[in-house]
Protein backbone atom coordinates (compact mmCIF):
# COMPACT_ATOMS: atom_id res chain seq x y z
CA UNK A 1 0.00 0.00 0.00
CA UNK A 2 1.09 3.80 -0.95
CA UNK A 3 2.70 5.12 2.63
CA UNK A 4 1.15 7.55 1.95
CA UNK A 5 -2.10 6.39 2.46
CA UNK A 6 -1.42 4.28 5.43
CA UNK A 7 -4.02 4.29 8.14
CA UNK A 8 -3.56 7.58 10.09
CA UNK A 9 -0.82 7.84 12.67
CA UNK A 10 -1.83 8.31 16.26
CA UNK A 11 -4.91 6.42 16.34
CA UNK A 12 -5.69 8.40 19.11
CA UNK A 13 -9.42 9.60 19.61
CA UNK A 14 -10.05 12.84 21.64
CA UNK A 15 -12.22 10.32 23.68
CA UNK A 16 -9.07 8.57 24.31
CA UNK A 17 -7.06 11.44 25.04
CA UNK A 18 -9.09 12.41 27.72
CA UNK A 19 -9.24 9.05 29.84
CA UNK A 20 -5.78 8.14 29.98
CA UNK A 21 -4.58 10.62 32.20
CA UNK A 22 -7.05 9.01 35.01
CA UNK A 23 -7.73 5.21 34.21
CA UNK A 24 -6.36 3.02 36.30
CA UNK A 25 -8.22 -0.50 35.42
CA UNK A 26 -6.02 -3.30 34.14
CA UNK A 27 -6.83 -4.54 30.58
CA UNK A 28 -7.22 -8.04 30.15
CA UNK A 29 -3.94 -10.15 28.53
CA UNK A 30 -5.71 -10.12 24.81
CA UNK A 31 -6.12 -6.05 25.08
CA UNK A 32 -2.09 -5.70 25.63
CA UNK A 33 -0.11 -4.16 28.38
CA UNK A 34 -1.39 -1.40 30.71
CA UNK A 35 0.54 1.45 30.62
CA UNK A 36 2.50 2.63 33.28
CA UNK A 37 0.67 5.46 35.32
CA UNK A 38 2.66 8.11 36.17
CA UNK A 39 5.51 7.09 33.97
CA UNK A 40 7.61 9.70 31.85
CA UNK A 41 6.30 10.66 28.47
CA UNK A 42 8.69 9.67 25.57
CA UNK A 43 9.66 13.16 23.84
CA UNK A 44 9.95 13.36 19.61
CA UNK A 45 11.53 16.56 18.79
CA UNK A 46 10.47 16.60 14.57
CA UNK A 47 12.47 19.46 13.23
CA UNK A 48 11.46 20.29 9.67
CA UNK A 49 14.09 22.06 7.79
CA UNK A 50 12.86 25.27 5.64
CA UNK A 51 9.41 25.26 6.35
CA UNK A 52 7.35 27.80 6.90
CA UNK A 53 3.60 28.50 7.85
CA UNK A 54 2.74 28.95 4.11
CA UNK A 55 3.75 25.55 3.58
CA UNK A 56 2.03 24.27 6.05
CA UNK A 57 -1.21 22.64 6.64
CA UNK A 58 -3.61 24.65 9.44
CA UNK A 59 -2.14 27.74 9.34
CA UNK A 60 -4.06 31.04 7.38
CA UNK A 61 -0.69 31.52 5.19
CA UNK A 62 -0.35 30.62 1.65
CA UNK A 63 -2.86 28.75 -0.78
CA UNK A 64 -0.85 25.52 -1.84
CA UNK A 65 -0.64 22.93 0.90
CA UNK A 66 1.03 19.82 1.00
CA UNK A 67 -1.00 16.30 1.86
CA UNK A 68 0.06 15.40 4.97
CA UNK A 69 -2.53 13.10 7.05
CA UNK A 70 -0.02 12.58 9.61
CA UNK A 71 0.55 16.17 10.48
CA UNK A 72 -3.14 16.80 9.94
CA UNK A 73 -3.75 14.41 12.84
CA UNK A 74 -1.47 16.00 14.92
CA UNK A 75 -3.75 19.32 14.47
CA UNK A 76 -6.98 17.44 15.09
CA UNK A 77 -5.67 15.88 18.38
CA UNK A 78 -3.14 18.58 20.09
CA UNK A 79 -2.26 22.41 19.31
CA UNK A 80 -0.82 24.94 16.66
CA UNK A 81 1.44 27.76 17.78
CA UNK A 82 0.92 30.79 15.54
CA UNK A 83 3.26 32.84 16.93
CA UNK A 84 6.49 31.16 17.48
CA UNK A 85 9.79 32.58 16.61
CA UNK A 86 13.23 30.76 15.20
CA UNK A 87 16.01 32.02 13.59
CA UNK A 88 16.38 33.22 10.07
CA UNK A 89 18.93 30.46 8.98
CA UNK A 90 19.10 26.99 10.18
CA UNK A 91 22.09 26.86 12.86
CA UNK A 92 21.26 29.14 14.89
CA UNK A 93 17.77 27.68 15.60
CA UNK A 94 19.26 24.39 16.60
CA UNK A 95 21.62 26.39 18.83
CA UNK A 96 19.06 28.20 20.57
CA UNK A 97 17.09 25.14 21.53
CA UNK A 98 20.13 23.11 22.44
CA UNK A 99 21.50 25.40 24.79
CA UNK A 100 18.38 27.91 25.88
CA UNK A 101 19.98 30.45 24.96
CA UNK A 102 19.68 33.67 22.65
CA UNK A 103 22.54 33.55 19.60
CA UNK A 104 24.72 36.27 20.50
CA UNK A 105 25.15 35.10 24.44
CA UNK A 106 27.05 31.92 21.97
CA UNK A 107 28.33 32.79 19.61
CA UNK A 108 25.88 31.21 17.04
CA UNK A 109 24.05 33.84 14.94
CA UNK A 110 24.42 32.72 11.53
CA UNK A 111 24.70 29.70 8.99
CA UNK A 112 28.01 27.27 9.73
CA UNK A 113 28.59 28.93 12.96
CA UNK A 114 30.05 26.41 15.61
CA UNK A 115 28.54 25.97 19.12
CA UNK A 116 31.39 25.32 21.85
CA UNK A 117 31.77 22.43 23.15
CA UNK A 118 31.82 24.51 26.69
CA UNK A 119 28.20 25.13 26.34
CA UNK A 120 25.49 22.83 28.44
CA UNK A 121 23.19 21.11 25.38
CA UNK A 122 19.99 20.32 26.56
CA UNK A 123 20.64 16.33 26.36
CA UNK A 124 23.80 16.73 29.00
CA UNK A 125 21.49 19.10 31.05
CA UNK A 126 19.02 15.96 31.24
CA UNK A 127 21.38 13.64 32.17
CA UNK A 128 23.31 16.02 34.70
CA UNK A 129 19.71 16.17 36.02
CA UNK A 130 19.01 12.69 36.41
CA UNK A 131 15.85 12.63 33.92
CA UNK A 132 16.16 8.92 33.67
CA UNK A 133 16.21 9.38 29.64
CA UNK A 134 18.08 8.14 26.96
CA UNK A 135 18.69 10.37 24.08
CA UNK A 136 19.69 10.67 20.33
CA UNK A 137 19.93 13.04 17.57
CA UNK A 138 19.05 11.83 14.41
CA UNK A 139 19.57 13.46 11.25
CA UNK A 140 20.65 17.03 10.06
CA UNK A 141 23.34 18.12 12.95
CA UNK A 142 24.38 22.13 11.44
CA UNK A 143 26.40 22.92 14.51
CA UNK A 144 29.90 21.65 13.16
CA UNK A 145 31.69 19.20 10.53
CA UNK A 146 33.53 17.70 13.66
CA UNK A 147 32.50 14.32 13.42
CA UNK A 148 32.63 13.94 17.20
CA UNK A 149 30.82 17.05 18.10
CA UNK A 150 27.21 15.85 18.50
CA UNK A 151 29.07 13.38 20.98
CA UNK A 152 31.07 15.90 22.77
CA UNK A 153 27.76 17.97 23.22
CA UNK A 154 26.28 15.38 25.40
CA UNK A 155 24.41 13.25 22.69
CA UNK A 156 24.17 9.59 23.49
CA UNK A 157 24.03 8.70 20.06
CA UNK A 158 24.11 10.62 16.91
CA UNK A 159 23.50 9.58 13.03
CA UNK A 160 23.14 11.82 9.94
CA UNK A 161 24.01 14.43 8.13
CA UNK A 162 26.19 17.00 9.60
CA UNK A 163 26.46 19.86 6.87
CA UNK A 164 23.42 21.85 6.43
CA UNK A 165 22.60 20.06 2.88
CA UNK A 166 22.79 17.03 1.14
CA UNK A 167 24.49 17.46 -2.17
CA UNK A 168 22.06 15.34 -3.54
CA UNK A 169 19.25 13.65 -1.61
CA UNK A 170 20.26 10.06 -2.79
CA UNK A 171 24.08 10.91 -2.82
CA UNK A 172 25.41 12.52 0.89
CA UNK A 173 27.68 12.30 3.15
CA UNK A 174 26.51 10.07 6.53
CA UNK A 175 27.86 10.17 9.60
CA UNK A 176 27.28 7.37 11.99
CA UNK A 177 29.74 6.95 15.37
CA UNK A 178 32.54 9.38 14.50
CA UNK A 179 32.80 8.06 11.27
CA UNK A 180 31.38 9.24 7.72
CA UNK A 181 30.86 7.18 4.70
CA UNK A 182 28.45 8.07 1.60
CA UNK A 183 24.65 7.33 0.81
CA UNK A 184 22.52 6.56 -1.50
CA UNK A 185 19.71 5.85 0.21
CA UNK A 186 16.46 8.92 0.47
CA UNK A 187 17.42 10.90 2.94
CA UNK A 188 14.26 11.16 4.59
CA UNK A 189 13.93 7.67 4.35
CA UNK A 190 16.99 6.62 5.52
CA UNK A 191 16.40 9.12 8.93
CA UNK A 192 13.43 7.29 9.56
CA UNK A 193 14.82 3.90 9.61
CA UNK A 194 17.49 5.06 12.14
CA UNK A 195 14.96 6.58 14.45
CA UNK A 196 12.79 2.79 14.14
CA UNK A 197 16.16 0.87 15.45
CA UNK A 198 17.20 3.65 18.22
CA UNK A 199 13.22 3.89 19.52
CA UNK A 200 12.79 0.24 19.11
CA UNK A 201 16.10 -0.67 21.21
CA UNK A 202 14.97 1.73 24.19
CA UNK A 203 13.68 0.22 27.30
CA UNK A 204 13.48 3.60 29.45
CA UNK A 205 11.84 6.99 28.31
CA UNK A 206 13.61 8.84 25.55
CA UNK A 207 14.37 11.65 23.86
CA UNK A 208 14.49 11.74 20.09
CA UNK A 209 15.89 15.10 18.31
CA UNK A 210 14.68 13.69 14.84
CA UNK A 211 16.09 16.39 11.93
CA UNK A 212 15.06 15.63 8.63
CA UNK A 213 16.80 17.74 6.07
CA UNK A 214 13.90 18.13 3.73
CA UNK A 215 11.81 20.50 2.46
CA UNK A 216 15.89 22.01 2.36
CA UNK A 217 17.45 22.64 -1.14
CA UNK A 218 18.11 20.73 -3.69
CA UNK A 219 14.50 19.69 -4.50
CA UNK A 220 15.00 16.63 -5.70
CA UNK A 221 11.71 14.57 -6.18
CA UNK A 222 11.44 11.60 -3.91
CA UNK A 223 10.31 8.02 -4.41
CA UNK A 224 6.99 8.09 -6.15
CA UNK A 225 5.54 6.13 -2.75
CA UNK A 226 6.38 8.79 -0.75
CA UNK A 227 3.75 11.62 -2.26
CA UNK A 228 0.97 12.61 -4.27
CA UNK A 229 2.59 14.91 -6.64
CA UNK A 230 2.36 12.56 -9.73
CA UNK A 231 5.33 12.68 -12.24
CA UNK A 232 7.70 15.45 -12.64
CA UNK A 233 10.42 15.83 -15.11
CA UNK A 234 13.71 15.36 -12.97
CA UNK A 235 16.14 17.55 -15.20
CA UNK A 236 17.40 20.74 -12.93
CA UNK A 237 15.96 22.95 -15.47
CA UNK A 238 12.14 21.60 -14.89
CA UNK A 239 12.95 21.65 -11.23
CA UNK A 240 14.27 25.50 -11.65
CA UNK A 241 10.71 27.16 -13.42
CA UNK A 242 8.54 25.45 -11.13
CA UNK A 243 10.18 24.12 -8.24
CA UNK A 244 7.11 24.11 -6.06
CA UNK A 245 5.38 20.75 -6.39
CA UNK A 246 9.06 19.44 -5.94
CA UNK A 247 8.78 21.73 -2.54
CA UNK A 248 5.47 20.09 -1.57
CA UNK A 249 6.56 16.80 -2.46
CA UNK A 250 9.46 16.68 -0.13
CA UNK A 251 7.09 17.40 3.12
CA UNK A 252 4.70 14.80 1.98
CA UNK A 253 7.18 12.40 1.62
CA UNK A 254 8.38 13.62 5.30
CA UNK A 255 5.16 13.36 6.76
CA UNK A 256 5.13 9.28 5.22
CA UNK A 257 8.28 8.83 6.97
CA UNK A 258 6.64 10.52 10.30
CA UNK A 259 3.53 8.08 9.51
CA UNK A 260 6.00 5.03 9.40
CA UNK A 261 7.84 5.82 12.81
CA UNK A 262 5.03 6.23 14.44
CA UNK A 263 3.34 3.24 13.00
CA UNK A 264 5.89 1.11 14.03
CA UNK A 265 5.97 2.15 17.76
CA UNK A 266 3.04 -0.58 19.83
CA UNK A 267 0.23 1.71 21.11
CA UNK A 268 1.24 1.03 24.73
CA UNK A 269 4.32 3.43 23.18
CA UNK A 270 2.51 6.06 21.39
CA UNK A 271 -0.06 6.94 23.82
CA UNK A 272 2.77 7.70 26.22
CA UNK A 273 4.78 10.08 23.70
CA UNK A 274 4.58 13.48 23.29
CA UNK A 275 5.51 14.96 19.92
CA UNK A 276 6.60 18.35 19.19
CA UNK A 277 7.11 19.16 15.47
CA UNK A 278 8.55 22.70 14.42
CA UNK A 279 9.98 24.17 10.93
CA UNK A 280 13.25 25.70 11.68
CA UNK A 281 13.24 29.15 9.77
CA UNK A 282 10.13 30.10 7.28
CA UNK A 283 10.25 29.20 3.32
CA UNK A 284 13.15 29.79 0.87
CA UNK A 285 12.12 32.74 -1.17
CA UNK A 286 12.28 29.93 -4.91
CA UNK A 287 8.78 28.84 -3.38
CA UNK A 288 7.32 31.22 -0.82
CA UNK A 289 3.77 32.01 -0.31
CA UNK A 290 2.20 35.45 -0.06
CA UNK A 291 5.19 36.67 1.89
CA UNK A 292 7.77 39.18 -0.45
CA UNK A 293 10.31 36.76 -1.45
CA UNK A 294 12.87 39.14 -0.08
CA UNK A 295 11.19 38.55 3.29
CA UNK A 296 11.46 34.93 3.24
CA UNK A 297 14.26 32.48 4.82
CA UNK A 298 17.23 34.48 5.74
CA UNK A 299 15.57 37.83 6.74
CA UNK A 300 14.26 39.17 10.07
CA UNK A 301 10.55 39.49 8.56
CA UNK A 302 7.85 37.40 9.60
CA UNK A 303 8.34 34.99 6.65
CA UNK A 304 11.84 34.37 8.22
CA UNK A 305 11.20 33.89 11.42
CA UNK A 306 7.73 33.04 12.42
CA UNK A 307 7.71 29.50 11.73
CA UNK A 308 4.74 26.73 12.37
CA UNK A 309 5.08 24.46 16.08
CA UNK A 310 2.39 21.42 16.47
CA UNK A 311 2.42 19.52 19.13
CA UNK A 312 0.31 16.55 20.53
CA UNK A 313 0.44 13.67 22.35
CA UNK A 314 1.16 12.65 26.12
CA UNK A 315 0.04 15.20 28.63
CA UNK A 316 -1.60 17.51 25.52
CA UNK A 317 -5.34 18.11 26.86
CA UNK A 318 -6.43 20.64 24.02
CA UNK A 319 -7.81 19.44 20.66
CA UNK A 320 -7.60 21.57 17.15
CA UNK A 321 -6.65 24.20 19.17
CA UNK A 322 -4.56 27.76 17.70
CA UNK A 323 -2.63 29.26 20.45
CA UNK A 324 -1.30 32.62 20.08
CA UNK A 325 0.94 33.17 23.01
CA UNK A 326 4.18 34.44 22.37
CA UNK A 327 7.58 32.07 21.83
CA UNK A 328 10.79 31.25 20.92
CA UNK A 329 12.62 28.43 19.76
CA UNK A 330 15.06 29.06 22.78
CA UNK A 331 11.44 27.77 25.18
CA UNK A 332 12.12 24.17 23.79
CA UNK A 333 14.86 23.67 26.07
CA UNK A 334 12.73 24.35 29.48
CA UNK A 335 9.84 22.41 27.67
CA UNK A 336 11.07 19.78 27.22
CA UNK A 337 13.50 19.93 30.86
CA UNK A 338 9.91 20.58 32.52
CA UNK A 339 8.47 17.86 29.99
CA UNK A 340 11.11 15.08 31.58
CA UNK A 341 10.13 16.75 35.22
CA UNK A 342 13.29 17.56 36.38
CA UNK A 343 11.86 20.43 37.95
CA UNK A 344 12.94 23.16 35.49
CA UNK A 345 10.72 25.99 34.28
CA UNK A 346 13.14 28.68 33.19
CA UNK A 347 16.47 28.33 32.09
CA UNK A 348 18.96 31.38 30.74
CA UNK A 349 16.61 32.26 28.23
CA UNK A 350 14.00 29.77 28.07
CA UNK A 351 10.67 29.83 29.38
CA UNK A 352 8.58 26.44 29.87
CA UNK A 353 5.32 26.70 27.64
CA UNK A 354 3.94 23.09 29.31
CA UNK A 355 1.08 24.52 30.70
CA UNK A 356 -0.29 25.58 27.42
CA UNK A 357 -0.12 21.94 26.70
CA UNK A 358 -3.52 22.14 29.39
CA UNK A 359 -5.63 25.06 28.98
CA UNK A 360 -4.99 28.36 26.78
CA UNK A 361 -6.21 30.49 29.82
CA UNK A 362 -2.14 29.69 31.65
CA UNK A 363 -0.40 32.73 32.41
CA UNK A 364 1.56 34.41 29.82
CA UNK A 365 4.94 32.75 28.93
CA UNK A 366 6.70 35.92 28.16
CA UNK A 367 6.13 39.53 27.56
CA UNK A 368 8.22 40.07 24.30
CA UNK A 369 9.58 37.54 21.29
CA UNK A 370 13.18 38.15 19.97
CA UNK A 371 15.35 36.90 17.55
CA UNK A 372 18.24 37.86 14.96
CA UNK A 373 20.52 37.13 12.39
CA UNK A 374 24.20 38.05 12.48
CA UNK A 375 26.12 39.29 9.42
CA UNK A 376 29.74 38.68 8.32
CA UNK A 377 30.28 42.16 8.97
CA UNK A 378 29.19 45.40 10.96
CA UNK A 379 26.05 44.86 13.73
CA UNK A 380 23.63 42.18 13.34
CA UNK A 381 19.88 42.91 11.92
CA UNK A 382 17.91 42.54 15.62
CA UNK A 383 14.10 42.05 16.13
CA UNK A 384 11.87 41.98 18.92
CA UNK A 385 7.99 41.76 19.26
CA UNK A 386 5.10 42.44 21.85
CA UNK A 387 1.72 41.38 21.48
CA UNK A 388 1.33 44.14 18.85
CA UNK A 389 3.74 45.85 17.88
CA UNK A 390 7.40 44.92 15.83
CA UNK A 391 10.57 46.65 15.59
CA UNK A 392 13.23 45.99 13.77
CA UNK A 393 16.87 47.48 13.50
CA UNK A 394 19.14 46.51 10.82
CA UNK A 395 22.83 46.37 10.36
CA UNK A 396 23.07 49.54 8.20
CA UNK A 397 21.28 51.00 11.43
CA UNK A 398 17.87 51.67 9.69
CA UNK A 399 14.64 50.97 11.45
CA UNK A 400 10.69 49.76 10.89
CA UNK A 401 8.21 49.36 12.79
CA UNK A 402 4.98 47.61 12.32
CA UNK A 403 1.46 46.91 14.15
CA UNK A 404 1.72 43.16 13.44
CA UNK A 405 -1.90 42.82 13.96
CA UNK A 406 -3.16 45.34 11.72
CA UNK A 407 0.01 44.71 8.74
CA UNK A 408 0.63 40.75 9.30
CA UNK A 409 2.79 40.87 6.33
CA UNK A 410 4.73 44.20 7.22
CA UNK A 411 3.48 46.38 4.35
CA UNK A 412 3.41 49.86 6.10
CA UNK A 413 6.08 51.02 8.25
CA UNK A 414 4.85 53.10 10.69
CA UNK A 415 8.16 55.14 11.45
CA UNK A 416 7.20 56.18 7.21
CA UNK A 417 4.52 59.09 9.62
CA UNK A 418 3.84 60.73 12.19
CA UNK A 419 3.20 57.78 14.93
CA UNK A 420 0.43 57.99 17.30
CA UNK A 421 1.12 58.17 21.07
CA UNK A 422 -0.15 54.89 21.27
CA UNK A 423 2.70 53.50 18.46
CA UNK A 424 5.26 56.03 19.86
CA UNK A 425 4.82 54.08 23.22
CA UNK A 426 5.32 50.65 21.89
CA UNK A 427 8.32 51.85 20.35
CA UNK A 428 9.80 53.11 23.44
CA UNK A 429 9.13 50.15 25.02
CA UNK A 430 10.35 47.73 22.22
CA UNK A 431 13.44 49.59 22.17
CA UNK A 432 13.95 49.54 26.04
CA UNK A 433 13.41 45.72 26.38
CA UNK A 434 15.68 45.44 23.79
CA UNK A 435 18.59 47.32 25.18
CA UNK A 436 18.22 45.69 28.80
CA UNK A 437 18.22 42.46 26.91
CA UNK A 438 21.21 43.35 24.85
CA UNK A 439 23.40 45.17 27.50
Amino acid sequence: MNRLFKPLILALTIMQFSSCGNDTSTMTEEEGPTPVQGSKPNILLIIADDMGLDATPGFNVGSVKPNTPNLQNMINTGVRFTNLWSYPTCTPTRGSILTGKYGFRTNVMKVDDVMSTSETSLQQFLKDNNSGYSNAVIGKWHLSRDENHPIQMGVDYYAGLLNGAAQSYTNWNYTQDGATTSSNEYTTTKFTDLAIDWVAEQNQPWFLWLAYNAPHTPFHLPPTDLHSQGSLPTDEASINANPVPYYIAMIEAMDSEIGRLLDSMTEEERDNTIIIFIGDNGTPNQVVQDYRSRRAKGTVYQGGVNVPMIISGKGVNRFNQLDNSLLNTVDLFATISDIAEIGTKEHYDSKSFKELFESSTSSIVRDFAYTEIGKETGDDDVTIRNATHKYIRFTDGSEVLYNLNEDFFEVNNLLDSSLSMEDQQQLDNLKETLNNLKN
